[in-house]
């Protein structure tokens, strides 16, 4: 098994389009990127702890490989917006992909430029390759949080207009 993190913007939307996938082990939301110790998402939510809301996905490589896995990552985001994700403003919701190794660094730079390539965005992609930091999971509340308040959730992701861009642009 190997570790795959990404930030898209809400955690929250970032699990479900990943956990029914083959090979797929665990599937956790928290936060990277940042210099706190052991933020908190009150802190966090400010967007000054420099963390991104990010998913840590455990996945077997023979079973879903990492291409794959950032097949499904572009197709969950806008890469072009530098400042958040849909109506989620804010350093902490900023699209990045952070790698474990030097393999999944030459797949994600790949794969950006490809997606840059694509002509699918007129603007350019602006969404980060970095090497992965030290991840903290999120409170308990916020994980598996669209099955366990499926009406808030549900709610939150119409509102955001992250189904209506996907739906477009995929």
């Amino acid at each position: 098994m190997e570790k795959a993190m990404f930030a898209g913007g809400c955690f929250w939307c970032m699990v479900s389009p990943f956990e029914e996938q083959p090979g797929i082990g665990g599937i956790v939301s928290g936060y990277s990127g940042g210099h706190v110790e052991n933020p908190t998402y009150e802190q966090v939510k400010t967007g000054t702890t420099g963390h991104f809301e990010v998913v840590e996905i455990t996945f077997d490589p023979d079973l879903f490989p990492y291409e794959q896995l950032l097949e499904l990552y572009w197709q969950q985001i806008d890469p072009t917006d530098p400042d958040g994700q849909f109506h989620d403003r804010g350093p902490q919701y900023r699209t990045a992909i952070f790698y474990h190794n030097d393999k999944q660094k030459e797949l994600a730079e790949k794969s950006k430029q490809a997606m840059a390539e694509s002509g699918k965005f007129k603007k350019p992609i602006v969404t980060l390759i970095e090497p992965a930091a030290t991840f903290y999971p999120a409170e308990a509340y916020h994980q598996d949080y669209h099955k366990k308040n499926k009406t808030h959730y549900k709610e939150d992701r119409e509102k955001s207009g992250r189904d209506v861009f996907i739906k477009e642009h995929w």
